[in-house]
C-alpha cells in the first residue's frame, strides 16, 4: 500500500482535529508539516500535545508533503492551493466557497497534474447529487438554518445593516444562487459551495438562509429534482467549539482521508 505524506494549513478548531488523529495513526498517511499563521502559538499546542511535526511556510508545502488540507480562512486560499497544485500535489480545501471565483485554480490543477478535493464537509448526498449531475439536473435547492451566532458578522449581513441579535423568533436573512451566497456567507455556508460544485453550478443552485434563535444545531436541508431522482435530505449538526462549523466537518475529513488508502471504498 502506497503512503501519502499530509501536511494541515491552518491549526484553528478543525486543524488540530485533524493533527491529533492523524498523529494517533490513520493508515497510509503520515503528518509531515503544519502551516500557521501564529507559528509560536502553533509549537505550543503540537509541544502540550506531544506532537512532532515541523512548522513550515505555505510555500514550503510542496516539499514536505503530496497532500495539503485546508483549515484556513477563505482569503489565503490562493497561498495554499497555488503552490501545492503548480507541483503537481493535492489539495483538500473546506474553504469551498472560495473556490467559486476562483475557476483558475482547477485550470491550475489540470494544467500539472494536480488535485482539489472537496470533502462532503458538515453537508450530506454530494454522492447522489453528482451521480444525478451524469445525467440531467432540473433544479437544486437548500435551506440554512443556524443559530444567530453561528451567522454573526457574516459580509452580506454587515453590508446590508442585517442585525442577527436579540431576535425572538426565525429570520430569513438571504435567499439567492450559491455564488452570491458564498461570497456573502464566506466563513458560514461553504456546504452549498460543495453542492454546486457537485451538481448543477454556483448559478443555477439557490439557497435560503435564516437566523433562528430556537435552535442550538446548524441545520441544512437539500431538495433535488432530476430526470434520475428526486431526493430530499436534511441533517441536523452539532456546532464545534466555532459557532460557524459543525463538529462533523473535520469527521467528514478524516473519512475521506481514510477512503485514499483503504481497501475497500464505500460511496460515489
Amino acid at each position: 500500500m502506497s503512503s501519502s505524506r499530509v501536511a494541515i494549513a491552518g491549526l484553528g478548531t478543525i486543524g488540530r482535529t485533524l493533527a491529533r488523529r492523524l498523529a494517533d495513526g490513520l493508515p497510509g498517511l503520515t503528518l509531515t508539516a503544519i502551516a500557521a499563521r501564529d507559528a509560536g502559538k502553533a509549537r505550543s499546542w503540537l509541544a502540550a500535545q506531544g506532537i512532532e511535526c515541523p512548522i513550515v511556510g505555505l510555500d514550503a508545502l510542496p516539499q514536505h508533503s503530496d497532500l495539503a488540507i485546508e483549515c484556513a480562512p477563505a482569503e489565503i486560499l490562493e497561498q495554499i492551493c497555488r503552490p501545492m497544485l503548480a507541483a503537481g500535489k493535492q489539495v483538500m480545501v473546506l474553504s469551498a466557497g472560495a473556490l467559486l471565483p476562483r475557476p483558475d485554480l482547477i485550470a491550475l490543477a489540470k494544467a500539472h497534474g494536480g488535485q482539489i478535493i472537496v470533502p462532503t464537509g458538515a453537508l450530506l448526498g454530494l454522492d447522489a447529487v453528482a451521480a444525478a449531475a451524469e445525467g440531467t439536473i432540473h433544479s437544486v435547492r437548500m435551506i440554512t438554518k443556524k443559530p444567530p451566532k453561528g451567522l454573526a458578522g457574516a459580509p452580506y449581513l454587515v453590508a446590508n445593516g442585517i442585525s442577527v441579535a436579540g431576535l425572538s423568533a426565525a429570520t430569513r436573512v438571504f435567499i439567492g444562487s450559491a455564488r452570491e451566497a458564498a461570497a456573502g456567507f464566506p466563513a458560514n455556508v461553504n456546504v452549498v459551495a460543495a453542492l454546486a460544485l457537485a451538481g448543477i453550478g454556483a448559478d443555477r443552485t439557490t439557497i435560503e438562509i435564516w437566523a433562528d434563535p430556537t435552535l442550538d444545531r446548524n441545520c441544512h436541508t437539500i431538495a433535488v429534482d432530476s430526470d434520475s431522482a428526486r431526493f430530499s435530505l436534511s441533517i441536523e449538526n452539532i456546532p464545534s467549539e466555532n459557532p460557524k462549523t459543525g463538529r462533523i466537518t473535520a469527521l467528514s475529513v478524516i473519512a475521506a482521508l481514510r477512503k485514499m488508502h483503504a481497501p475497500i471504498s464505500v460511496g460515489t
